[in-house]
């Protein structure tokens, strides 16, 4: 793993690294062109200065750019931003693990992600770190959001927390949906026999779908967004607020289609949307959670 690299490789460490002899690595010192110091005569590569360089020739190999489309997990508001703002990107919102997946392949321009940290009450950062620590991307906050339970109007199940779903049916995500993970999640910490107690189905690709699945008497409840339940004029039970983060590279950041992005999400119409949709706090819109380097 990159993060188990000593902060200084060797020349035969180099080597194995970037799977070349090691003659071609004194190749590449001759002429400059890989990060290195000398120590007491021992030619010694910075392991950041080394993984940033040897991404920066990836990136360069790549001469197809990304295309134009935003990956990831479905957000109402992003979904309407897109359109509203007018900035050419398209959308295939199939979660945040398919999202991620699909960006390591270069399907997409970015990612959106609500992926909780195995530690602490963070989010996305963990994730991310494991794969882009030495990589030139940046993970910039959207929103934060209200998850919780979307019931029927009127609560006539009342269904107040996750104990109450024992017997209910309850909508079923795909598992490369956040919303999967941070269910799960917070199922094990209640003991994890709740789960065997809940009924699940019917199936739902995004927010939309999960609160219709409500509306039409298939389930009971849905652990979707506050915006959602609005939306449909479902009742909501708040449990959780979750961040929002757009996982995007440097180079893209300023890309047109993003930077028009942005600015729109400065705008008085947008703010004026997310107030109307409910359930959303944009007062960070655009702080950088994850830098890599």
């Amino acid at each position: 793993m990159l993060e188990d690299l000593p902060p200084y490789l060797t020349t035969r460490e180099l080597a194995d690294l970037i799977r070349v002899k090691e003659r071609k690595v004194y190749d590449l010192v001759a002429t400059g062109d890989v990060p290195h110091s000398r120590a007491t005569g021992k030619l010694l590569f910075p392991r950041d200065a080394v993984l940033a360089w040897v991404d920066q020739a990836g990136e360069a190999a790549a001469s197809v750019p990304r295309p134009k489309v935003a990956l990831g997990s479905h957000d109402p508001l992003l979904e309407w931003a897109l359109r509203a703002s007018d900035c050419g990107l398209a959308s295939l919102f199939d979660g945040s693990v398919d999202g991620l997946e699909r960006y390591e392949k270069r399907e997409g321009l970015l990612a959106g992600l609500h992926i909780p940290d195995e530690a602490g009450s963070d989010w996305n950062v963990g994730t991310i770190a494991k794969t882009y620590r030495f990589k030139p991307v940046v993970l910039v906050e959207w929103a934060k959001r209200q998850r919780g339970l979307i019931v029927s109007a009127g609560n006539p199940k009342n269904i107040r927390n996750l104990s109450d779903l024992a017997g209910k049916r309850l909508v079923e995500r795909q598992e490369a949906a956040g919303s999967h993970i941070l269910l799960k999640k917070l199922l094990a910490q209640s003991g994890g026999a709740l789960e065997a107690e809940i009924s699940f189905g019917p199936a739902a690709r995004d927010e939309r779908e999960a609160a219709l699945a409500v509306l039409s008497d298939e389930a009971d409840a849905a652990f979707g967004l506050e915006t959602a339940a609005r939306q449909t004029r479902l009742d909501f039970v708040p449990l959780h607020q979750e961040r929002f983060d757009l996982l995007i590279s440097r180079k893209d950041f300023f890309y047109p289609a993003f930077q028009t992005l942005l600015k729109f999400s400065r705008s008085k119409s947008f703010a004026d949307k997310a107030q109307d949709l409910g359930g959303y706090d944009v007062s960070e819109l655009g702080t950088v959670h994850f830098n890599g380097t």
